[in-house]
């Protein structure tokens, strides 16, 4: 299974986070697929950055993000984009 999680970077109490895409038998910080953006906690001027083309591609294939990715992907408005695109597939 493919999920959307969040891969730890950064030094001790400066941490940063980037989203990836991951087969969920990976460790937190192993291998991932893709990277889709990042999360920075420290720096609030710059907190989330997302591809959301890449991230909309990979939830229309089947990867489940974990609760703070989705969360991170709801903030932004990707999840909502998605809703929308799976809504429009199904009408057709």
């Amino acid at each position: 299974m493919v999920k959307i999680r969040l891969n730890r970077m950064g030094r001790r109490h400066q941490a940063f986070y980037r989203i990836v895409v991951v087969d969920s038998h990976e460790k937190r910080s192993g291998r991932y697929l893709e990277s889709l953006g990042y999360y920075n906690p420290i720096n609030d001027n710059d907190l989330y950055k997302v591809n959301e083309e890449k991230a909309i591609e990979w939830l229309l294939k089947g990867a489940q993000p974990t609760a703070t990715a989705k969360s991170i992907l709801s903030k932004l408005g990707v999840m909502k984009k998605f809703d929308e695109m799976k809504y429009e597939k199904r009408r057709k």
